[in-house]
């Protein structure tokens, strides 16, 4: 099998982890060997309730056996699609009502700039330094990483951008700006946070000039940060949210969400402004609604602070100069990229997964399922400490 991984299937690196994968149960992954592996990555955010939660493998198998595709998104009414739109819609800002939803977080990324132009009239958006959105060509144009997108251009032009907590910048938001689109938490740049009320900010600039602000929750929302979507935690409402990832519990999803009549844009001049075959799929969108179900009836949110906090308790360290993030978004950040590679490679031997944030080197992802327990986080973080300890060993 592992000769053929890499002699027929596409490689995104060149040196992929390649871990043969038998099964994948709860808050383990094991490969055809047997070996049990803890998971700090969840499928890099997106399986909120672990692997093979029975309240979503449930949902899957009862959807297959009604139906499965039937018509291009919007045209049928289907019992899961509607489901989890108006569940959605009730659990966000009246203002954030009617909901498209997509095959994945890059398309959504890319509808909610499409919807942005289409009802402003303008054409320019403004987005951050070291974003990360999406990788198809319109997601990528508004990732402010030129290391990722220099092989590519020409991307779609009227892209700004701007710094990150940076209140100086935001003076470049204008009447020409169709909408602004930042990540609640920038995610591949080290998971920031906002700081000093920043994205209140943001939106008094862009309300002030007539432009949208375009929050990205593909990472930071459905639980991960305590609240449904990361927002919540800084006091604003966001014109357009893009969502996806741990929405689907493990299945491919994402959505973004606006009023009813921002929406309403995309009807007309031209008709089907944003068509999608596959979007909302019904089997998908059944795992997403147990998903978004499983998680408004636990205390799963409430516990994700909780667990925050045992993380920071237990990650202490010289070689980690601080913990970044908020509720189970974390990242350790280490002394050097060849530190955070060395305890990766480590931990993987030792049986717990971490993974790499993509323009931050020495970031160590940590973003387990909600349902993580506080002994295996405690397990996890006596992992990485033991490596580092190593390498302090090794360095000396």
């Amino acid at each position: 099998m592992k000769k053929d991984f890499f002699k027929y299937q596409a490689q995104t690196s060149s040196n992929p982890l390649a871990i043969e994968i038998l099964k994948a149960v709860g808050n383990y992954v094991y490969d055809i060997n047997g070996k049990k592996y803890l998971d700090f990555i969840a499928g890099v955010s997106a399986n909120t309730l672990g692997h093979n939660h029975p309240a979503i493998s449930q949902a899957i198998k009862d959807q297959v056996d009604n139906y499965t595709h039937v018509m291009v998104y919007g045209e049928f009414i289907q019992k899961p699609q509607v489901e989890l739109s108006k569940l959605l819609a009730q659990n966000l800002p009246k203002s954030l009502e009617t909901v498209y939803v997509t095959n994945s977080g890059t398309e959504a990324s890319e509808g909610a700039i499409k919807l942005a132009k289409r009802y402003t009239g303008r054409y320019e958006i403004i987005a951050a330094k070291n974003g990360y959105h999406g990788n198809t060509q319109g997601s990528m144009s508004v990732c402010g990483a030129e290391i990722k997108n220099s092989a590519f251009r020409p991307l779609i032009p009227g892209i700004k951008f701007i710094s990150f907590n940076n209140e100086v910048d935001l003076a470049k938001i204008t009447t020409k700006t169709a909408a602004v689109i930042l990540e609640t938490i920038q995610g591949g740049a080290g998971f920031i946070v906002p700081e000093n009320n920043y994205l209140q900010k943001v939106k008094k600039q862009c309300e002030k000039v007539g432009a949208l602000l375009i929050l990205d929750e593909i990472q930071s929302g459905v639980g991960r940060t305590g609240k449904v979507f990361g927002f919540e935690n800084y006091n604003v409402i966001p014109d357009i949210i893009v969502t996806g990832k741990g929405l689907g519990g493990g299945m491919p999803i994402g959505a973004f969400i606006a009023s009813y009549n921002m929406m309403a844009s995309l009807r007309e001049n031209p008709k089907l402004g944003h068509i999608t075959t596959f979007g909302g799929h019904p089997v998908i969108t059944a795992a997403a609604v147990a998903t978004l179900s499983e998680l408004l009836n636990s205390n799963l949110m409430e516990l994700t602070l909780k667990k925050e906090q045992l993380f920071r308790k237990h990650l202490i360290h010289p070689l980690i100069t601080e913990i970044r993030g908020k509720g189970l978004m974390l990242a350790a950040i280490v002394e050097s990229s060849e530190i955070a590679s060395k305890v990766i490679l480590r931990s993987l031997e030792k049986g717990l997964l971490l993974f790499w944030l993509l323009f931050e080197g020495k970031a160590i992802r940590i973003t387990p399922p909600l349902t993580i327990t506080e002994n295996e986080i405690i397990n996890g973080c006596t992992i990485i400490n033991d490596c580092l300890n190593e390498i302090v060993t090794e360095t000396t």
